[in-house]
């Protein structure tokens, strides 16, 4: 087994400012690391390695002269193949985009090339941020899942190629694969990132980065958002540069709807870091402890059937039109899903969309309890074989409330990555990551 290295940029800026390194160096590193291990994973579908070099020289010379653009300035990013880039294809994990060009930036893409970053290509992504697998394979062991959808931004920051990189989600597409692969996965809160040319449309979606470590995926989103803002209606991802660390005093552990099929190693270790927090002080509330917690995690019992057709009848526009194309370049599993859409009704969706309103009052309740909830962020490790991205049982949670979620590497079973997540309160994002300071300071 290989044990992959993440490559943060952060702590290397302040050689960049001592003129001691650059920007283009940093870039070189991570393409040599592409050069060496991008066959065997598979993390990109498309790379522009002369964009990204000029770009960092340019970075170079903006650090040399002390007028570096903003903390994330030549960092190298990768951007999920779901979100549109003007020097690249936009391929959305299917064949019928096959060498498609929108000829233009998303608004976080736009942002980020704004902010100095060093756009390096674009990460696989499964069928239209969905279920159906692209190939990508997992970098502590190939023959295991990266997970998915955001399955190609995991797996290079994973593996040292990249220091961060975008992805979607709205079941479990960020924090599954960040657990998996061993990095940071943030996902804000809905509406947090402006996900204009990003073709995953859903009502419980959002951007968010992999990274790293969580400093740089709240840096990466804080300073995306500081120019592109949020989804429109939403002032989006805002806060310090820094969050001030905050030791939590009180959490909540919930048991997710994924919880029946917990591993016994990953139980383990997630009972080992609950006690080491109960050691420091920590209060942690759970269902047997405190009834208004029971009563958040009965209404989450049905998360992935409630998100599933919510995002079933969200996706019957534009699927419709793509089986009038050609249906034979469409999935079995997206065939389905809109075959099940067509048969629901605007009365059904709007049911729907009352329980997950019901869901997220009760959530909104727990805030003057406790600082955040905890939680895995998988089952277990990234299981054997390629043709499934693994269960998002418990990522599912985070998507439904429309609240932010971290998966944290902190936490390993059978040898192999585990995330711990932390979960926080909507459009809170900033108390979040002081929250996490916190925790890693007490499990890191």
């Amino acid at each position: 087994m290989t044990v992959p290295v993440a490559r943060p940029y952060l702590a290397a800026t302040a050689g960049f400012a001592a003129g001691d390194d650059t920007p283009r160096d940093f870039l070189e590193a991570c393409l040599a690391t592409i050069e060496a291990r991008e066959g065997e994973i598979g993390a990109f579908v498309a790379l522009n390695l002369v964009g990204a070099r000029d770009a960092a020289d340019r970075s170079s010379a903006r650090w040399r002269a002390g007028k570096q653009l903003s903390p994330i300035d030549g960092m190298p990013v990768g951007i999920k193949d779901i979100i549109e880039t003007a020097d690249m294809p936009t391929q959305m994990g299917s064949p019928l985009y096959d060498g498609w060009r929108s000829g233009r930036d998303a608004a976080s893409v736009a942002a980020l090339r704004e902010a100095g970053a060093v756009v390096v290509g674009k990460t696989v992504t499964t069928e239209f941020a969905a279920t159906e697998p692209r190939g990508t394979r997992n970098p502590w062991d190939p023959a295991r899942t990266p997970g998915g959808s955001s399955s190609g931004s995991a797996a290079a920051v994973a593996s040292g190629m990249l220091s961060a990189a975008l992805g979607t989600q709205v079941i479990g597409s960020i924090i599954r694969p960040a657990s998996y692969c061993g990095v940071v996965g943030y996902k804000p809160s809905v509406g947090g990132i402006n996900r204009g040319g990003s073709h995953d449309n859903f009502s419980q979606s959002c951007d968010g980065v992999l990274a790293a470590t969580s400093a740089e995926a709240w840096t990466v989103a804080r300073e995306i958002a500081a120019r592109a803002g949020g989804d429109p209606g939403w002032v989006g991802v805002m806060g310090p540069a820094v969050p001030q660390s905050r030791r939590p005093t009180t959490l909540a552990l919930i048991e997710t709807e994924g919880w029946a099929r917990l591993s016994d190693e990953a139980g383990r270790a997630l009972d080992a870091a609950i006690a080491r927090l109960r050691n420091a002080g920590v209060a942690i509330l759970t269902r047997r402890t405190d009834a208004m917690l029971g009563a958040v995690e009965a209404s989450l019992a049905d998360a992935m059937a409630l998100s599933r057709d919510i995002n079933g009848w969200e996706a019957r526009w534009p699927l419709n039109t793509y089986r009038n194309r050609d249906v034979t370049k469409l999935s079995r599993g997206m065939v389905e899903r809109l075959s099940a859409a067509e048969a629901m009704t605007q009365a059904d969706y709007a049911a729907l969309l009352r329980r997950r309103a019901e869901v997220r009052a009760l959530w909104a309740g727990l805030a003057p309890s406790c600082d955040a909830i905890v939680t895995l962020s998988a089952a277990g490790p990234a299981p054997l074989g390629l043709q499934s991205t693994g269960d998002p049982g418990f990522a599912v949670a985070a998507s439904l409330l429309g609240v932010p979620a971290v998966s944290l590497p902190l936490l390993q079973a059978e040898g192999l990555p585990l995330g711990l997540q932390v979960i926080g309160f909507e459009q809170r994002d900033a108390d979040l990551f002081a929250t996490i300071a916190g925790i890693e300071s007490l499990l890191a």
